[in-house]
Order: structure tokens, then C-alpha cells, then sequence
């Protein structure tokens, strides 16, 4: 007879896979409520719920945080960056350039980071090169994950996974002891993309287009009816020499002029339509006798000596996603007016109020000074970007920033150290160097992750206890199943989990599901569980599923077919190599 408290807690982990697909509310409030409901009715006592807090794997996570904005503030991505990806003349060459580098940084530094910090980089560099970054983006996103599966530090799944087999199992995983599946893996992936990618990813007519419209918008000002510009011309009134855009259309009452010439009166009370780079509002702020038509910016609470420029990426946590910026209150939600929004590389025309927003739309809008600050943690937005008053990047640093993270890797590699202690002594080197400000150490520890990561170790722990995870073991095994079939269906269903949820509350969810279809076939635990850690990481077919990917989607302006067209046969490679490579080394 099955246990009431098995039960109720794969319903409470039934609720929480539920909540974290269908609703918007913060996965960090899901997990830690589920872990309250486990405490409180006492399936777990108080120290087995919070158990994860204290889990040297977490804690690896965030020490490395710390790590990698040291290597954030100094620019030295960037600088490596720079100086591996050439001038390449083909999308071929460029995969040549950029694939198996990014696979490397990725191996060392947090999938997440080396996105967010080469991004920039490649669409700059595409540009150089005259190469579409449609071709190259998806390809810069797979990289990282994938790069990610070669050492122990390289995404926190792999920690996170290492932390259970340490806690439960009693086994302490060393920096490259993956690198036997995470190599051929990395290889194997460079080389699809190598061949296929090309063909697989879209082919937009007018690359170069295409490339240079990824970040412009369409902003619209009014003309001021007291102000200096109304009544002139439109080339005397300096409007046909803008650095960063130009005037495509002028909305005068209940007519549109398109043909607009250096002879065309601009009268009281015309919007006039600029198209261009995000920095031409900035520009167009300091024309006398024009503000931004967005009817909010004289509301925004904010003195206007300490308003700025950002540019932001609606994320999946977003207050006012789904619904249209005027009903979500959004100015006064978020203390910003947006100014434009662009969608899938296409900037959105018509008024802004009515546009509901998704995931991946790129906003450019106008607030306070200390917007950044506020959402740079947060989920709300992605890569928020002040696009005025940025720090430069500290070049001079980035040396010692490189230095260091050599010799976190190799006192760990080594045996010299465990990777919690070689992690530890590298942040506290990043900020004795001046790598790292010391002021700036909060604000680059994802907290919100920290959280889910930690409270998902209740979930495990519960249906461990309860014997929750050998009946769902029963019940996906069928007869006749081998041990090697139990070990594809392992890598399956932690696929699936991690495309509908995130790669870390998928290991830890499959964690013991894994560890009791091995003891249900009588296997090796081991390779279930580096099968495990690799097809946590492997988010390759929808977009939601790995963060990477959505940082990708706006400026690439790739649609979801996009992802799934190249994304199920990188699936299916990732796959082959695991469930190959993994039997070989770890014998079922």
C-alpha cells in the first residue's frame, strides 16, 4: 500500500512544476513555499527542508558569482574575445573562429556570463564582417551550454548534481572528471553547428539590414507649439543631420507625411518618427522644442537631471508581461516610460500603450538613475544596460583577473585544493586585487537563484524519505527494460523537465528519481548520475528552457521555429554522445 506521505509529496511537486509553467510567479517563492508546506506538516524536520543551504554545491555557485564579476569588470572576456575571433569572411569561418572558444570559456566561467559578456561582442564583430548574427547567436548560446558540461565549475547544475553525490552518496567529484563526456560532447556539437548550422538557422534576405535594424527603434517626439522648431523646415532645423537616426515620417493630425524632405515644414504639435540606433532619443532629448511623444515621460517620477537611457529584455518574470504596457501600469510599476520597443529584430509601430509585451522584446525607455541597480538582479529584465554613464570596463585589471581564474582551476585540478575552497580563495583575490569593488559584490550574486537551487534540495530530500522517487522509478520502468534503456530514460525525462522548467530544479528533481531506477535495475549509480548532469544542461528546443536562449532570441530576432529546427537535432546529438560516451567511462 503506497505511504500517504509519498502521496502528497509528488502532489506538492506536481504543484510546483504545475505553478512554474503556467503561473508568473517567482520561481523562488514556488520552491521555498513547497519546502514550508513539507516542513510544516512534517514530512521533513526543519534542518532536512533548509539542507541545501548548507550544501557545499550552492555555495560553490555563489562564491563563483563572484568570480566571474571580477572577470566581468575588468572586460576580460572581452579582451580574450578580441583577440580569438579574427576577421573571418564566411559564416563557416566564423563557426571555425568562435564555436570551440566559447566552448573553452565556458568550460571555466558560467554559461550565463559568457553569454551575457560576448553578446555585445558578436553582434559587433558580425557586423565588422558583414555576417548575419542570425547565423551566429543561436550557435554562441549552444556553445556555452554545452561548453558548460567539460568541468565541474562550468554551469551549476554540474556543482549542484556534484553536491548531491556528495552529500548522498559520498562521492567528491574533481574539476575535470567530466571532461571525458563534457570533450566529445563540446567537439561533437561545434562540429554539427560547423555543418549544419548554416543551413538549419534562418537566412534572412539583406543580412547586413537585418544586422543593423537588431537594436533600432522607432521613436516618436512632438513638436513643442511655443518651441523653436515649429514653423521651420525640417533641414533648418537641424533634423537631417542626426549621428544616430533619422526622420522617416511625420503624424500631423489625421495624415501621415512619408515623404519627408529637407524642404518640409514641420507645423505645432506634429509627431515626428526617428529611426535608429537606441542612442538617438539620447540625442533627440537635447533638441530644444521636441519631447518624447510617450504621454508618461512627463509623469515619471524622477528629476530630469538624473534621468537616463536603458535598454532592457523583457524576461519571464516581468510584472507586465502578456499584458499591454498601459493596463500593466508598467510607468508606475517600474518608474520608466517606454520610448520603443522592438520585437524579434522588427521595431514595433503603432501606439505604445496597446502593445501586450512577451518574453525577449527589447525596450528602450527612459528613468532614474538607479534603474540599473534595482533590476540588474532581478528576473524581471534581462541584460538591463544603462546606454549613458556605463563604467569602462578596467582593462588594466584583466590580466590579473585571467591569473587568477588559471590558478583556481589548477589548485583544484591538482588536488590541491577542494573546488569550495579554490572558488573561495579566487574571489577573495578578485577584490585584494581591485579586480572586483567591493561596494559592487552584492549586486552580481543571482540571490533569486541561490534560493531555488537551495529550497529544491527539500523537494529531493522529501521524495527520497517518503519513497516517493522509487515508485515513480516503478512506475517509468517497464518489463523487459535493461539497464541501459533505464539509462536513456533517465536522460529523457531530464531533457524534458529542463526544457518546461530550469536545468538546476531539474537535476535536483531527477536527483533521486535517477539514483532509484539504478537500484530498481541494479546498476551503477554513476553514470545515471553524470547522464543526469549532462541532460540537465542540454536546453536546446525551446527557447524558455535555458537562459541563454532567451538572451539570444530579441537580438538575434529568432522566432520559436527557429530554436526547434536546429534545436532537436542537437538534442538528438547530445544524446547519442552522452549515452555513449558515458557507459564506456562509467560502467553500468
Amino acid at each position: 500500500m503506497i505511504d500517504f506521505d509519498a502521496v502528497f509529496t509528488m502532489v506538492v511537486v506536481a504543484l510546483v512544476l504545475i505553478m512554474l509553467v503556467v503561473t508568473r510567479l517567482s520561481a523562488d517563492i514556488v520552491v521555498m513555499g513547497a519546502a514550508l508546506v513539507l516542513m510544516l506538516t512534517g514530512i521533513l524536520a526543519p534542518e532536512e527542508a533548509l539542507s541545501g543551504f548548507s550544501n557545499t554545491g550552492v555555495l560553490t555557485v555563489a562564491v563563483l558569482y563572484v568570480v566571474a564579476a571580477g572577470l566581468t569588470e575588468t572586460g576580460a572576456v572581452q579582451w580574450i574575445a578580441q583577440n580569438l575571433l579574427g576577421r573571418p569572411t564566411s559564416i563557416r569561418g566564423a563557426y571555425a573562429r568562435m564555436l570551440l572558444p566559447v566552448g573553452g570559456l565556458s568550460a571555466v566561467l558560467n554559461n550565463t556570463t559568457v553569454v551575457a559578456m560576448l553578446l555585445p561582442a558578436v553582434q559587433e564583430w558580425s557586423q565588422r564582417q558583414r555576417l548575419s548574427s542570425a547565423k551566429l547567436l543561436i550557435p554562441l548560446s549552444y556553445m556555452a551550454i554545452v561548453g558548460g558540461t567539460m568541468t565541474l565549475i562550468g554551469t551549476s547544475t554540474n556543482l549542484i548534481v556534484g553536491g548531491l553525490l556528495k552529500s548522498q552518496k559520498d562521492v567528491s567529484l574533481q574539476m575535470f572528471d567530466i571532461t571525458a563526456v563534457g570533450l566529445p560532447l563540446t567537439v561533437a556539437a561545434a562540429l554539427f553547428i560547423y555543418v549544419f548550422g548554416k543551413r538549419l538557422l534562418p537566412d534572412r534576405p539583406g543580412a547586413l539590414e537585418q544586422l543593423e535594424t537588431a537594436r533600432e527603434y522607432a521613436v516618436g517626439f512632438t513638436v513643442l507649439p511655443d518651441g523653436p522648431i515649429a514653423g521651420k523646415s525640417v533641414g533648418s532645423a537641424g533634423l537631417r543631420n542626426l549621428s544616430h537616426g533619422y526622420l522617416a515620417r511625420i503624424h500631423r493630425e489625421d495624415h501621415l507625411v512619408i515623404e519627408v524632405t529637407p524642404e518640409t515644414m514641420i507645423d505645432p504639435l506634429d509627431e515626428l518618427v526617428f529611426i535608429g540606433a537606441p542612442q538617438c532619443a539620447q540625442e533627440l532629448r537635447q533638441i530644444r522644442g521636441l519631447v518624447p511623444s510617450a504621454g508618461d515621460v512627463d509623469k515619471l517620477p524622477v528629476r530630469f537631471a538624473e534621468r537616463r537611457l536603458v535598454e532592457a529584455v523583457v524576461g519571464a518574470d516581468c510584472a507586465s508581461l502578456g499584458k499591454t504596457v498601459r493596463e500593466s501600469g508598467f510607468r508606475s510599476r517600474y518608474e520608466a516610460v517606454i520610448l520603443s520597443i522592438s520585437r524579434n529584430g522588427e521595431m514595433l509601430r503603432g501606439k505604445i500603450g496597446d502593445v501586450r509585451l512577451r518574453i525577449g522584446d527589447t525596450l528602450l525607455m527612459e528613468t532614474g538613475t538607479n534603474f540599473v541597480t534595482r533590476f540588474r538582479d532581478r528576473r524581471d529584465f534581462m541584460l538591463v544596460s544603462n546606454l549613458t554613464d556605463a563604467a569602462p570596463a578596467n582593462y588594466r585589471k584583466a590580466p590579473w583577473a585571467i591569473l587568477i581564474l588559471v590558478a583556481m582551476v589548477l589548485l583544484n585540478a591538482f588536488g590541491v585544493l577542494e573546488v569550495i575552497q579554490a572558488a573561495l580563495l579566487a574571489a577573495a583575490a578578485m577584490l585584494a586585487t581591485g579586480c572586483l569593488a567591493a561596494g559592487n559584490l552584492r549586486r552580481h550574486i543571482d540571490l533569486q537563484v541561490i534560493i531555488v537551487i537551495a529550497a529544491s534540495f527539500a523537494l529531493g530530500e522529501a521524495m527520497v524519505k517518503t519513497g516517493a522517487a522509487q515508485i515513480v522509478a516503478e512506475t517509468l520502468l517497464f518489463d523487459g527494460v535493461g539497464a541501459f534503456g533505464a539509462l536513456t530514460m533517465v536522460f529523457v525525462v531530464t531533457v524534458i523537465f529542463t526544457e518546461l522548467l530550469t536545468n538546476n530544479a531539474a537535476a535536483v528533481l531527477v536527483f533521486p528519481i535517477a539514483m532509484a531506477v539504478a537500484d530498481s535495475v541494479g546498476a551503477n549509480f554513476m553514470p545515471f548520475a553524470i547522464v543526469l548532469m549532462i541532460a540537465a544542461s542540454a536546453s536546446f528546443i525551446i527557447p524558455i528552457g535555458y537562459q541563454t536562449n532567451l538572451m539570444v532570441m530579441g537580438p538575434g530576432g529568432y522566432k520559436v521555429m527557429d530554436f526547434i529546427r536546429i534545436g532537436v537535432p542537437m538534442s538528438i546529438v547530445s544524446g547519442v554522445v552522452t549515452l555513449t560516451v558515458v557507459p564506456l567511462v562509467w560502467p553500468l
